[in-house]
């Protein structure tokens, strides 16, 4: 019996292994474009991801903007980039993505104070249930509706300073997304319910609002010299599943914890299509493990341009 144990279990190591070494291994961006005298805004870029997508483009010379809502933490992560990197600009803007009058100040703050801008990077992602005190659900308006409203902020700098791109964080999770416009207009938000299930929903709903708006965003950009992605990082093990609760943290997270890769690997895809020469007509793809991927829902060109024109009105620019 020992001994068919011992087997057993070596057996499930080796696939293990092996997953790790072939599914699960992530691929690497190639890239190696430097970015001195290149400025970029990362969202959420004080942890997981969005620190590690920071750190990379520090390290190749660019101005780093980390845009996040906790000072401290922004802070604590500056310091550690610049001692890794040795580049000292590197500067935290407030940005708190649940409000979006705090969206407009950060844009009004960096249209003042930055010349440039030749990448946005919409990281930051929540898995969190409530109401914004816009009205809005929470996960609906930081995952969305606030880049969106960013985006659109910035979009004339962006030409300005173009080639430019801009690259939002999806999630392979949006195959089980669905945008339901009568629950968005009259709730002002993606789905009802706030049990973990609920919550898990409306994150699906929100990564394929990312990669919506990234296929209305190209066509609007077509013409001009800003080109964007949507991105899949992977299954990554990072801190947003923080908020969630007992029972998520019980049961879905030790199941899930065998088979998640870490920031740095999430970080590639982000870093590609941010990086790499000659994508630039693949503007508005849907990229997973540095490579475009079809992407039938994202080629629902009526429901894009359906969540575009709500979302504009949401932000009073329509």
């Amino acid at each position: 019996m020992l001994l068919e144990l011992l087997l057993c279990g070596a057996l499930l190591l080796g696939v293990y292994f092996l997953l790790h070494m072939t599914v699960l291994k992530m691929p690497r961006c190639k890239s190696d474009v430097k970015l001195h005298g290149k400025t970029v805004i990362v969202t959420g870029a004080n942890t997981g991801i969005g620190k590690t997508t920071a750190l990379d483009l520090a390290r190749r010379g660019a101005r780093v903007i980390m845009a996040c809502r906790d000072r401290g933490r922004a802070e604590a992560a500056i310091k550690d980039i610049v001692q890794e990197t040795g580049n000292t600009q590197v500067v935290f803007m407030q940005l708190d993505l649940v409000s979006l009058q705090s969206v407009r100040s950060f844009t009004e703050n960096f249209l003042k104070s930055e010349s440039r801008l030749d990448l946005l990077i919409n990281n930051a992602g929540i898995l969190l249930g409530g109401k914004t005190e816009d009205g809005f659900g929470m996960i609906f308006a930081v995952n969305h509706l606030g880049h969106f409203l960013l985006t659109v902020l910035l979009l004339d700098r962006l030409k300005a300073s173009g080639p430019s791109r801009v690259v939002t964080v999806s999630s392979e999770g949006h195959k089980g997304g669905k945008v339901d416009f009568n629950c968005l207009t009259t709730h002002k938000d993606l789905s009802l319910g706030d049990n973990d299930f609920h919550i898990f929903q409306k994150y699906c709903h929100s990564k394929l609002c990312n990669i919506l708006f990234t296929t209305e965003l190209a066509k609007r950009l077509e013409g001009t010299n800003v080109t964007c992605y949507s991105v899949h990082p992977g299954i990554i093990k990072t801190e947003l599943g923080r908020h969630t609760g007992f029972w998520w943290r019980l049961v879905a997270v030790p199941l899930a914890s065998p088979f998640l890769v870490d920031a740095e690997s999430g970080a590639q895809t982000t870093l590609h299509c941010a990086l790499e020469p000659g994508i630039e007509h693949l503007s508005g793809h849907y990229f997973s493990r540095c490579a475009p991927h079809i992407n039938l829902k994202a080629r629902d060109d009526a429901t894009a341009k359906k969540l575009w024109e709500l979302s504009e009105s949401f932000c009073g620019l329509a």
